[in-house]
């Protein structure tokens, strides 16, 4: 059964683009290794101006660049606006990691331990008695020393890990903490599992706000996000593109794009219109396209099919079920190609390239066009070849008034 919710109700995004994001294998690929701090600083500026006020960051054990790079991240936004902000370390339970945590200016903590089979055999090396002990002794002397500090804590691989074990774990710290993870470190998860434990964490520490971290390494993130939220859980983790270890996490712009239409508060919440600028942001940044899996792209509103096409040219909803206009998507694309009509065609040439052509040559021109697509490829474009065969077919291009209307009319008829 779906979890109600006292109003106000807010799902809290935690963007952990500065923590996970930098474990991406595609800052590899393209050559980036780290983002700069001046790139940080914009897709800080970025996320800000979307609504997102809960940052994830490394500890500053990574390393001095990390450590430098987080305090002034946090002081500059700081002066970006005057809404809180959480500013959260991704810490071990270690009090030396903790410290340097909160000296750079942190005001909250993601701690984690983990305690699965695996991780007591090859990771932490700790019995599941000694973890348990451990992450009491850290939490409850940081929650002495802190008594407003904000804290997480999260069981590394839950969904490998016995839920008696998380129960004991869990049990150990639920006083001393603000928010519990339930993260999905290596993919694993289906929605079914996910609901089946959120409804047990809320049953056994209802006073705990639930956290969820899903990897994609299944292609199931996203959707193991909206079962979590369905259920209850209130923070999500997510990244711009869903940038991390692997196969990624969530992109901070699918999430509010899926959530948004059971959730439609959350266009109140989140300056939704920001959505797109903050891929395209990141696309420049990075050198490369905003991924075709991505949601709120213009890929997402690009058509080259022809069936597709010509529905598109006359009523856009046959193709296009979701409206990305209050995303920052404000247009879509038709791509001319060998698998292109008469109709884009007809379109094309005649309100793109001025050429005075009727429905008939349209449909002609097509037929040819397509008995000569194989000679399209990198060293000839599609709107080239296109143009030749309206030239030797002698279609005249119409001569243009000096002073034409500010507003195109693209009238077909």
């Amino acid at each position: 059964m779906e979890k109600s919710h006292p109003e106000p109700y807010r799902i809290e995004i935690i963007d952990t683009t500065f923590r996970d994001g930098q474990q991406s294998p595609l800052l590899f690929d393209t050559g980036k290794y780290r983002f700069s701090l001046e790139e940080k600083k914009l897709l800080l500026a970025g996320l800000i101006e979307l609504g997102v006020t809960h940052f994830e960051f490394f500890s500053p054990v990574v390393g001095k660049a990390e450590e430098q790079d987080v305090r002034e991240l946090i002081a500059y936004a700081q002066t970006l606006t005057s809404r809180e902000l959480h500013c959260l370390a991704h810490c071990r339970c270690n009090l030396e990691d903790i410290q340097r945590a909160l000296e750079v200016g942190c005001n909250g903590l993601n701690l984690y331990l983990g305690v699965s089979p695996l991780a007591q055999q090859h990771n932490a090396q700790k019995s599941l008695e000694e973890s348990v002990a451990l992450a009491r002794e850290v939490i409850r002397a940081t929650r002495q020393a802190h008594p407003d500090l904000y804290i997480r804590f999260s069981a590394e691989d839950a969904f490998r890990t016995p839920l008696e074990d998380i129960f004991s774990l869990y049990d150990a710290v639920y006083p001393y903490v603000n928010t519990l993870g339930m993260p999905d470190t290596v993919g694993i998860a289906e929605p079914e599992d996910v609901v089946a434990v959120v409804t047990q964490l809320q049953a056994r520490y209802p006073d705990a706000r639930l956290e969820c971290h899903f990897h994609n390494d299944r292609g199931l993130a996203l959707a193991n996000v909206n079962a979590a939220v369905r259920a209850g859980v209130r923070y999500v983790d997510a990244s711009i593109w869903g940038l991390a270890e692997r196969s990624g996490i969530p992109s901070v712009t699918g999430v509010l794009f899926n959530l948004s239409k059971r959730y439609p508060e959350i266009a109140a919440q989140y300056n939704l219109s920001q959505c797109y600028p903050l891929n395209v942001l990141m696309a420049s940044i990075l050198g490369t396209l905003v991924p075709y899996t991505e949601p709120v792209s213009l890929t997402n509103r690009t058509h080259t099919a022809g069936v597709h096409q010509k529905a598109v040219l006359s009523e856009k909803r046959v193709y296009e079920a979701h409206s990305l206009h209050d995303f920052g998507v404000d247009k879509n694309q038709l791509l001319l190609g060998p698998l292109s009509g008469w109709n884009l065609i007809y379109y094309y040439l005649k309100e793109v390239e001025n050429l005075a052509i009727d429905k008939d040559q349209a449909k002609r021109l097509t037929q040819e066009f397509k008995a000569h697509t194989h000679q399209i490829g990198r060293g000839k474009r599609p709107e080239e070849l296109l143009l030749e065969l309206a030239a030797a077919q002698g279609i005249p291009r119409l001569s243009l008034p000096e002073e034409g209307p500010t507003v195109r009319l693209e009238n077909l008829d």
